[in-house]
């Protein structure tokens, strides 16, 4: 059966998450249907990450397989033209070998997390920004985030509903710039614990405040306890930015239950 390869952008507020739930409306129940409408089969989608409630995406990659043979292009109009008026786009499809598989195949995450931290309040960015109101240190959050890259225990980091068969995690690039009034948050790894890309960020924030030193980071990170943690940075502020894909690191297996929302 032939396979299938979307990149999809989302605006993530009205999604209680990618995963599909009983009783809320999801981006993956939202997908599907909009296949099931132009193909008339009933497709299961398959997202590189289950975003939570609320965060966005804009490199968010998925397949799907279908009896039916289709060009890319046909895909992406076809199911554009279907999801009208969610928001959701479909910004490029393809088909692709059956081997893909937009989780398994995945070798590295990119997220981007949004702080607007100018004294006035977001107008037109409410829930796609953390809205902090008070400037914000970035060389003080650099040197903090220095103390996590790389591989360890993420413990503090994960959230207790984390399903992840191990805490053990590799964080490949954590790099913070201003952008104006924003400070952005990019964070790089093949994968991630629940939660962990906002716990993170809520830790750097108290670091950013002077409310904590940079070195009190590497306390949090090896006290693996998670009411060392930081708060945990809304949702609003998270977006899946990219997923590559090429060889896999065979040292660090995929954890079929990691990845819910970083």
């Amino acid at each position: 059966m032939p396979r299938y390869r979307i990149l999809v952008e989302y605006d993530g507020r009205p999604y209680a998450g990618w995963q599909r739930q009983a009783n809320a409306p999801s981006v993956q129940q939202t997908l599907e249907e909009a296949i099931l409408r132009f193909s008339g089969e009933a497709a299961v989608t398959k997202g590189a990450g289950r975003t939570d409630s609320g965060v966005h995406a804009t490199g968010q990659v998925a397949h799907f397989d279908l009896s039916g043979v289709w060009t890319g292009l046909r895909i992406r109009d076809a199911m554009n033209a279907q999801l009208r008026p969610a928001p959701i786009a479909v910004i490029e499809a393809a088909p692709v070998p059956d081997s893909f598989d937009a989780r398994r195949s995945a070798t590295k995450r990119h997220y981007l997390y949004r702080v607007l931290d100018r004294r006035a309040p977001a107008a037109l960015d409410i829930d796609r920004v953390w809205d902090v109101r008070r400037r914000l240190d970035i060389e003080a959050m650099r040197e903090g985030a220095k103390l996590l890259l790389g591989k360890h225990d993420f413990t503090t980091f994960r959230s207790a509903d984390c399903q992840a068969k191990s805490p053990l995690k590799t964080l490949d690039s954590l790099e913070i710039h201003r952008a104006g009034d924003e400070v952005l948050f990019e964070v790089s790894a093949r994968s991630f614990l629940h939660n962990q890309v906002r716990s993170m960020v809520g830790t750097l924030k108290k670091v950013g405040e002077g409310k904590w030193p940079p070195s009190a980071v590497g306390d949090v990170l090896e006290a693996r306890d998670r009411k060392a943690c930081g708060p945990v940075a809304p949702p609003g502020g998270l977006y899946l930015v990219r997923v590559e894909y090429g060889f896999l690191q065979a040292e660090e297996p995929v954890d079929d239950l990691a990845e819910d929302d970083a």
